[in-house]
């Protein structure tokens, strides 16, 4: 899709689908957050033990890291 909808062309489309054809679109951006969700999280943690395989973290006990939040 070279052009996006905007938001109320969607919701206006929306309305001209059948209730079942409505739930079932909420099924499927349900579906499409929760894997772009996954995703970022898998992300979060390739990054995470990146930083920590080129040593720019250490590890540290709950309460070291609680003594430098506090700080």
């Amino acid at each position: 899709m070279s052009q996006g909808m905007q938001f109320g062309e969607v919701l206006e489309a929306a309305d001209h689908l059948s209730p079942d054809e409505q739930q079932q679109l909420i099924v499927i951006l349900n579906n499409r957050l929760t894997q772009a969700a996954r995703q970022n999280i898998v992300n979060d943690v390739k990054e995470a033990d990146a930083e920590f395989t080129a040593g720019e973290c250490r590890v540290v006990t709950p309460a070291e890291l609680m003594r430098e939040i506090q700080k």
